[in-house]
């Protein structure tokens, strides 16, 4: 696979990345053994970096991505994970935890350093403290060694504004905004280029949403975004086609997009996932998907406690800046 340039950090990534969610069991039980010989296989297959957290499986996917990865020199892969969500229920900002946290990541993941930090869905922690508290945390980091880059993610896209105003970011994560029922994540493109920040788009099934067989009964879309995606897969499949590789080559085609992350453990998958990323895009069949999903384009879904006011920016921040 060919690379891209992830902003200013002078990383240069493949356009499709590997997401380890899987690993953790996060969609059902696999078999850990394959989950390592997925990861394996897809770094063989030019793929370089893949996205992790402590969140997936309670640190399972990071127990299980550390057989892989002590299988490979450090030099052959980009590493990204995370800090500051840890279960359904515990969100922690704070400085020393995520100070902790990444010494812990480290460990069950078999190496010295990260090269990409993110704070996990920081709209379900305290403005405030993921400024003052655990932004200055990434910034230690990074002076120490122990991660090269950092930066956030979140769903809500005003989030990244947010924290934007006050501070910056090496990179950003962004999910489920770049897709083809949602691209609202372009309107945030061209202050993301400004500053050089690198973009890591993930979720280009919009969580399942997007795929053949549909998303989970949990899915927290509307009814009428997920008739519509239902509507989107029956066309395809009537055409020969399929939705799923229709959604992963829309968004690797976007070149502002350094990575699109795709999570799997399987092997077919990636060999699947990787053939489409390389093949060109159906043009014909994309306008007449995005017609269908018309009519839901853009719309999304509630995520984290952040009130309105917090992301329109009437609600103050008590910003302390960065001692570092």
């Amino acid at each position: 696979m060919n690379r891209r340039k992830l902003g200013n950090t002078g990383l240069e990534v493949s356009p499709l990345s590997l997401g380890a969610a899987p690993l953790g069991h996060v969609f059902g039980n696999i078999d850990e053994d394959q989950g390592v010989r997925a990861v394996l296989e897809a770094f063989d297959q030019g793929i370089n970096l893949v996205d992790t957290s402590p969140y997936y499986g309670v640190t399972r996917s990071e127990q299980v991505l550390g057989r892989a990865l002590r299988q490979m020199p450090r030099d052959r892969y980009i590493l990204s994970t995370k800090a500051g969500r840890y279960n359904d229920r515990e969100f922690d900002f704070s400085r020393q935890r995520i100070l902790d946290s990444v010494d812990e990541s480290l460990q069950r993941l078999g190496t010295d350093y990260a090269d990409i930090l993110l704070l996990h869905d920081i709209e379900f922690g305290d403005l405030n403290t993921v400024l003052n508290e655990a932004i200055p945390a990434l910034q230690q980091l990074k002076q120490e060694g122990k991660i090269r880059f950092y930066g956030v993610s979140c769903l809500p896209l005003e989030g990244y504004r947010r924290v934007l105003e006050h501070t910056d970011l090496d990179v950003i994560l962004s999910y489920c905004h770049y897709t083809l029922n949602d691209s609202t994540l372009t309107d945030l493109l061209p202050l993301l280029e400004a500053k050089g920040i690198g973009i890591i788009n993930a979720a280009p099934v919009a969580m399942g949403l997007l795929s053949d067989k549909g998303p989970a009964d949990w899915h927290p879309a509307s009814p009428e975004i997920k008739q519509r995606c239902r509507e989107a897969a029956e066309f395809c499949r009537q055409q020969g086609s399929s939705l799923t590789q229709l959604a992963i080559q829309y968004a690797v085609s976007n070149e502002h997009l350094a990575t699109t992350i795709v999570g799997t453990a399987s092997t077919t998958e990636i060999a699947d996932n990787i053939r489409w990323a390389d093949k060109p895009i159906d043009s014909e069949l994309l306008q007449q998907v995005l017609r269908i999903l018309g009519p839901v384009q853009g719309q999304t879904w509630p995520s984290g406690h952040w009130t309105r006011e917090v992301l329109d920016g009437s609600s103050p921040l008590k910003w302390q800046g960065s001692p570092f």
